[in-house]
C-alpha cells in the first residue's frame, strides 16, 4: 500500500513540474477561447493571386514553443486518435472532460495533435485555441493533480 501511495505521490509530483509552468497561460487561455487567435496578412500591393500567410498572437506563439518543447509532448499522439476513435472536436472534449490520473496520456495525446501536428498543419494552433482544447486540456490536468495531490482524508472533508 505504501509503495502505491509513494509511486502516486512521485508521479504527481512529476506531473505537477511538467504542468505548473503553463498554469499562467489558464487565464489568457479562457478569455481567448472560440477565437482564431490568428489574422491574415494583407498587403495593400497585393495582386489576387499573392499568397496571403497566417500571423499568430505572440501570446500563443509563445505558449506553443514553450509547450513544444516540454515533457507534456506525445510525438505518437495519432494513436491515442486511433486507439480511442476520437474524429470530432466533440469527442475531444469529451474525453477531456472525463479524463482522471489513469488518462493522463490521452490529454497529453490531444494537446500534443494541436502543438506539435501546428508544426505542419499552422491551422492547427489556432484551432486548439478556437476549440477550446488547450485551456479544458491544462484546466483538466490542473484539476487532476489537485484533487491527487491532498492528504489522505481530505477527500471526505471537501464531499461533506
Amino acid at each position: 500500500m505504501d509503495q502505491n501511495l509513494e509511486y502516486r505521490q512521485q508521479l504527481l509530483e512529476a506531473y505537477k513540474q511538467q504542468t505548473a509552468p503553463f498554469w499562467c497561460y489558464l487565464p489568457w487561455l479562457e478569455k481567448h477561447a472560440g477565437q482564431t487567435g490568428s489574422t491574415y496578412y494583407h498587403d495593400p500591393e497585393a495582386t489576387e493571386h499573392s499568397f496571403q500567410f497566417p500571423v499568430y498572437d505572440s501570446t500563443l506563439m509563445r505558449f506553443v514553443k514553450e509547450m513544444s518543447g516540454s515533457a507534456l509532448m506525445d510525438k505518437n499522439y495519432q494513436y491515442i486518435y486511433t486507439r480511442n476513435r476520437i474524429k470530432t472536436h466533440d469527442e475531444e472534449r469529451k474525453v477531456i472532460r472525463g479524463a482522471d490520473l489513469r488518462e493522463w496520456d490521452m490529454l497529453r495525446g490531444i494537446l500534443s495533435k494541436y502543438v506539435l501536428g501546428g508544426r505542419t498543419k499552422g491551422y492547427l494552433w489556432s484551432q486548439g485555441l478556437q476549440e477550446d482544447i488547450y485551456y479544458l486540456v491544462l484546466k483538466q490536468m490542473q484539476k487532476i493533480i489537485e484533487y491527487w495531490d491532498r492528504p489522505l482524508g481530505m477527500e471526505d472533508e471537501l464531499q461533506g
